[in-house]
């Protein structure tokens, strides 16, 4: 019996070479979790992907006749040019509708599968007016600066004026050109007198339910309405200094409000107290001082590859905007054309883009007077932006990790050489057929609805969808 027995030295070696496994994917599949360094490979192939896919000039017709806004575009061609295009763009919640507004003073709102469709016919074809939701446009005197869906009733636009002193609430439910809703600023008057003419330059209302509304003022004041109370604001958000506020933003919380303009400050009030507590003031002197105010130019000067090439002045922000998928991130665009993150957890700037200057190639120096309006992607810290010097877009890679090339602490030379990382991240510039005012995302899809300053609409989507599409309507 013993010759049928195997001897332990006859025993097969055991192996010490490794069996590699693609569990790279097979983790995600079980765990329905990206990768936050995958994830963003995947962002930064999209982000080189987009392109103009549409373009719908503001040929649109009122009972017949030529629209009245574009009449008006034309003869301000050659005597006030930076007061043309298109000044606000929003979408609703669920991407179905997005408003716009000129400066001319017309209120529109388009079905944006319709628009999205219609793009794909060719390039330069008219819009199907038809298809138009809501087409308003008001006599000379009345123009918009602004416009915001209410997160709380999706039937709702807010707009508001640079020139006037309050926000006109419409309900295209009603297809009237009238405002359902019109909210008043306090009067304030002169030493001598005289009514204080102010505007308003921005408006964000809160997603909670409450009917809160806020909007900053040319004269460094944010009021608070509370519609349940009445048209008069109930709060009062006022500076330490004189500082136009030129953007506003509510964060998640629904209780923290941000406020940036002209000095180049972002201020921060706390609706729950803060410095002083509304709660304890009369209702004639209610109002309340920010809880911080950051300086964005000292927090610049700490960057020492920054410092080292320019000098860094305090500069007028035209824009502010709460990331979506990071909170803590606070973009700001700047007049000049700069953009970057403010972390808002640790008060200091971690991410800068810094374009050339218009001047620098010749451009037209009216462009710098235009206040342009910058937008998130929905969930891939990408910020899109439109360009000052040239006809285009720039899309910012602004993921929170040091691998983002706007990052403060980017180390090209290291990002080369990991072998890790396979994906080149880099910013993007689209080129487009119009200089941008203003960009608005779709909140599901990424896609990009941009305004330009001859009042048209382009659509940007990535070239995946564009080609997606068009193999469909060859098969059909």
């Amino acid at each position: 019996m013993e010759k049928y027995l195997v001897s332990p030295e006859s025993s097969p070696a055991k192996s010490t070479t490794t069996v590699r496994r693609p569990w790279k994917r097979s983790l995600i599949e079980v765990t329905g979790r990206l990768e936050s360094a995958y994830r963003h490979q995947l962002n930064s192939l999209v982000a080189h992907s987009y392109l103009e896919i549409g373009k719908f000039s503001h040929f649109y017709h009122l009972n017949e006749n030529p629209c009245v806004t574009h009449m008006r575009e034309i003869q301000r061609l050659y005597h006030c040019p930076t007061m043309r295009g298109v000044a606000g763009l929003d979408f609703d919640n669920r991407g179905i509708f997005i408003v716009s507004v000129t400066r001319s003073g017309c209120l529109m709102v388009h079905d944006f599968e319709s628009l999205y469709c219609q793009s794909k016919v060719g390039p330069g074809s008219s819009e199907d007016e038809s298809k138009h939701v809501v087409h308003f446009s008001y006599p000379p005197g009345r123009e918009f600066d602004v416009a915001r869906w209410n997160p709380s009733n999706q039937n709702e636009v807010a707009c508001t004026s640079r020139k006037h002193d309050q926000v006109l609430i419409f309900d295209i439910s009603y297809m009237s050109p009238k405002p359902t809703e019109v909210l008043q600023t306090r009067q304030k008057l002169s030493i001598i007198g005289r009514k204080v003419s102010r505007g308003l330059s921005d408006v964000a209302m809160t997603s909670d339910e409450d009917s809160r509304i806020f909007s900053p003022d040319t004269l460094g004041m944010v009021h608070v309405w509370d519609r349940r109370a009445g048209v008069s604001p109930c709060i009062e958000l006022s500076t330490d200094r004189y500082d136009s506020i030129k953007s506003i933003q509510i964060y998640v919380d629904n209780q923290t409000i941000f406020g940036a303009g002209k000095e180049g400050i972002i201020h921060i009030w706390d609706l729950r107290g803060g410095r002083n507590s509304s709660a304890f003031q009369s209702r004639k002197d209610m109002s309340q001082l920010p809880l911080a105010s950051l300086h964005l130019a000292p927090m610049l000067q700490k960057i020492a590859s920054l410092k080292a090439q320019s000098k860094i002045l305090p500069k007028e922000i035209h824009s502010i905007n709460v990331n979506p998928s990071s909170p803590h991130q606070l973009a700001f665009h700047l007049d000049d054309g700069w953009s970057g993150v403010l972390d808002i957890y640790k008060s200091e700037v971690t991410h800068v883009h810094c374009p050339p200057p218009a001047w620098l190639d010749g451009s037209d120096s009216s462009a710098d007077l235009i206040l342009r309006k910058p937008s998130w992607l929905p969930a891939s810290s990408i910020y899109v932006v439109g360009s000052m010097s040239e006809k285009g877009i720039h899309v910012l890679d602004f993921h929170p990790s040091s691998r983002s090339p706007c990052h403060v602490d980017y180390d090209e030379d290291t990002q080369r050489n990991e072998k890790r990382d396979k994906c080149n991240h880099s910013n993007k510039f689209v080129s487009l057929s119009e200089t941008v005012t203003g960009c608005a995302a779709h909140p599901l899809n990424g896609m990009i609805v941009a305004g330009t300053q001859n009042s048209s609409l382009l659509v940007i989507a990535q070239r995946h969808c564009s080609s997606s599409s068009e193999t469909a309507e060859g098969e059909l």
